[in-house]
């Protein structure tokens, strides 16, 4: 007679004790990784809609620098913001009452956020006048809106500025430094855009402007 091998169900019950261990580990990595591809998408997505607005509302009204001639800061912020959303799709109005408040716009001047949008797949974007100077201005761009996720800097909250030469990004100095870059620097949306991830949230030590531009 042949003889059967077949695992005992003590051995079935380890086995499958093991593999619950290492899913538990690595299955929220592996989300925290899916949810950072995504959020890179849908960055580098807004911002090419910024660009795309800003170039279109240049083009029908001429440049940005002639577009406030002998109107207050506060009329002029209010032009900004309509005829660069004029060329955006988006939901509804954000307003100071509704989310705009919850901006952290780490201004040193006084100013805060009146005009902003909130896009049909949810991000929210506050469009506010640099200070001083009326031929441009910024966009802080919250990805998954205000009332939802961690609201900080570099995780779903960048910023981007914009100006006569169209919508850019933020840097300090990073790439002649030779610094690391971390999640709370103005400098996080041009990490994104520029590298294509957000790797800095994992394994900012390992990385260098000019150097490493993933984790290990």
């Amino acid at each position: 007679m042949k003889k059967l091998f077949a695992f005992t169900l003590a051995e079935t019950l380890v086995v499958m004790g093991v593999i619950g261990v290492v899913a538990a580990l690595t299955l929220p990595n592996l989300n925290q990784s899916t949810g950072n591809k995504e959020k890179v998408v849908k960055l580098q997505k807004i911002y090419s809609n910024l660009n795309d607005a800003l170039g279109r509302a240049t083009a029908v009204y001429g440049p940005i620098e002639e577009w406030c001639s002998g109107l207050t800061d506060a009329n002029c912020e209010k032009r900004h913001f309509e005829r660069i959303t004029e060329f955006m799709k988006f939901s509804k109005q954000c307003t100071v009452s509704t989310c705009l408040g919850k901006f952290d716009t780490g201004s040193s001047d006084g100013q805060s956020l009146q005009y902003g949008v909130i896009l049909n797949d949810g991000a929210t974007i506050g469009i506010m006048l640099t200070k001083s100077v009326a031929s441009s201005g910024k966009f802080y761009v919250d990805l998954d809106g205000l009332n939802k996720g961690a609201n900080k800097h570099g995780v779903d909250y960048f910023t981007f500025y914009y100006g006569g030469q169209g919508v850019y990004t933020y840097q300090t100095n990073p790439y002649k430094d030779n610094k690391s870059p971390t999640s709370s620097s103005l400098g996080a949306a041009d990490w994104v855009i520029r590298h294509r991830n957000m790797d800095y949230l994992k394994c900012a030590s390992q990385l260098k402007y000019g150097g490493p531009t993933t984790c290990k």
